[in-house]
């Protein structure tokens, strides 16, 4: 193999320019040239390529976002879309593709690799709703930067004795609300995965301040619903002063971790050497700290589903 390709694709996350390093200097290490691809699957269509060397990635495994930007395209969706796409790669003797995103992002490189282009991908959104792997590279920035508003958000609502609701993103998964909650002590966590009761959450306030606790903290992931209508049914039954902070796309930004980085790191790393295999449809995932090649068709078709006993853990410790 003698030329590959990268993209980012879909949503950006803390960690994505750590992996695009490690894809480029892997491969020009490996012999390869490596080919940028700008605004992911829109930028195939539209040619926009550029030839990367070693200082194309300097100073950049620190920066959060995608130096290669990211887009959503529905004319990639179609036949004629991903057929054009196996053209222009052709065209450009792109023999192997490396694809950093998330489960939209997979199913495109899924297509092109059923339609004979050797595809890898890495896992990259804050989300960490990939089957397949651990954790998904932005996700432990993500949570942190949770963690630090949430932190402040508790000094406000300790010196106005009042209860907090923070509304944290995830789309379907859990994931940043259990993790996050559970680090930041709050007392109440609502996740997509389980079941609540605005009766349950109702009395477990209460509990807390009849013991002499007069403010509270509440998270609650956007699969939920809007955290606004839950502090208003919380109001309804109690009179309770509630306030609301949605966290929103603060979560995506920022410098990445030490952990991200080294793990944007490995998984790009790998999806190069699992291209120089001859291997595709895969995608590089992290079970129990060992890489693993996981068939993307798996990793697309399962349903994420997080670590419940964390769940338990936060009711426990929040009592």
């Amino acid at each position: 193999m003698q030329t590959i390709g990268v993209l980012t694709s879909g949503g950006d996350a803390p960690g994505m320019n750590a992996a695009i390093r490690a894809v480029v200097r892997t491969g020009i290490y490996r012999g390869m040239k490596v080919v940028g691809i700008r605004k992911g699957y829109s930028g195939l269509l539209a040619g926009d390529f550029v030839e990367m060397d070693l200082g194309s990635v300097a100073d950049i495994i620190h920066r959060g976002g995608t130096i290669l930007q990211t887009a959503r395209c529905e004319a990639f969706k179609s036949e004629e879309g991903q057929k054009q796409a196996v053209e222009i790669l052709r065209s450009r003797a792109i023999e192997g593709l490396v694809v950093i995103g998330g489960d939209g992002s997979f199913r495109g490189a899924l297509a092109l690799a059923k339609r004979g282009v050797a595809t890898v991908g890495v896992p990259g959104t804050i989300d960490n709703d990939i089957a397949g792997t651990d954790s998904t590279i932005g996700f432990d920035t993500a949570v942190n930067t949770v963690i630090e508003a949430v932190d402040k958000i508790r000094d406000t609502a300790t010196s106005h004795e009042r209860t907090f609701l923070v509304e944290v993103m995830g789309r379907r998964a859990g994931d940043i609300a259990l993790t996050a909650g559970l680090a930041c002590g709050a007392e109440t966590i609502l996740i997509p995965e389980e079941e609540y009761s605005i009766d349950d959450i109702v009395e477990r306030l209460q509990r807390s301040f009849n013991r002499g606790k007069r403010h509270s903290i509440l998270v609650v992931a956007e699969g939920v619903g809007s955290a606004m209508e839950v502090a208003g049914k919380i109001r309804e039954r109690t009179g309770w002063e509630m306030r609301v902070t949605v966290l929103g796309h603060i979560q995506r930004g920022g410098s990445p971790t030490a952990a991200d980085r080294v793990l944007a790191s490995r998984m790009g790393a790998m999806a190069v050497e699992l291209l120089l295999q001859g291997q595709t449809a895969k995608m590089v995932g992290i079970q129990n700290n060992v890489l693993a090649a996981v068939d993307m068709e798996e990793a697309v078709g399962q349903s994420h589903r997080p670590d419940l006993s964390l769940f338990d853990l936060a009711r426990i410790l929040a009592i």
